[in-house]
Parts: structure tokens; C-alpha cells; sequence
């Protein structure tokens, strides 16, 4: 893992509101570089929900195919706000299996 990984991570997780913000809007840009480090991350956290969807959000901007899986899943869990960011991250995707769930989740009910 890279240190500026590490200290975007570092930042985020901070109680101060700017660093927070700071470390995401560092990591934002370069999302696509750190797509196994991010699904690692989102994996670990378990405590901080708003922080996951930070995660989830940025796999979004990275458009990774690598991330369909995290995607899937969170879009049939039960966290309203981390199937939002699935669902944006699958949009932003636009492959042919993003799209299929994204089909499947409205077929379902899960979403509109």
C-alpha cells in the first residue's frame, strides 16, 4: 500500500471535517490506482457508515470492473445509502454485467 494511500486513509478517518474532506478529494482523481486497496478498505470498515460510503464512491469514480462484486452486493443489502453509491457506481461502469444488475435490482423491487 502506498503511503499516499495510506494518508488520504489517514485523513479521512479524522475527526476534522477539512482533513476529511481533504483525503478524499486527494484520492478522488487517482481512484483508479488504488481499485484493491479500496475494496480492502470498504471490506474492513465496519464501524464508520459514512466513511463506506466514501469507499463505495470513489470504486464508483474508478469505474473498475474489479468492483462489481462489492457493488452487487451492497446493491441487495440494506443500507439505503451504501446501495445508492452501488447503484451510481454500476451506472458509471456501463458494461454489459453492470447494466444486467442494475436491470435485475429493478425487476427485483430494489430499486426504482
Amino acid at each position: 500500500m502506498s503511503k499516499f494511500f495510506r494518508d488520504c486513509m489517514r485523513q479521512m478517518r479524522s475527526r476534522d471535517p477539512q482533513e476529511m474532506e481533504d483525503g478524499f478529494h486527494g484520492l478522488a482523481p487517482r481512484a483508479a490506482e488504488y481499485v484493491p486497496e479500496l475494496i480492502e478498505a470498504f471490506e474492513q470498515e465496519r464501524a464508520d457508515s459514512g466513511l463506506r460510503c466514501w469507499l463505495l464512491e470513489l470504486l464508483g469514480e474508478a469505474r473498475s470492473e474489479a468492483a462489481l462484486a462489492v457493488f452487487r452486493e451492497q446493491l441487495y443489502g440494506d443500507d439505503d445509502s451504501l446501495r445508492f453509491w452501488a447503484v451510481s457506481g454500476l451506472r458509471k461502469l456501463d458494461t454489459r454485467d453492470s447494466r444486467r444488475e442494475l436491470w435485475q435490482a429493478r425487476c427485483n423491487g430494489r430499486i426504482d
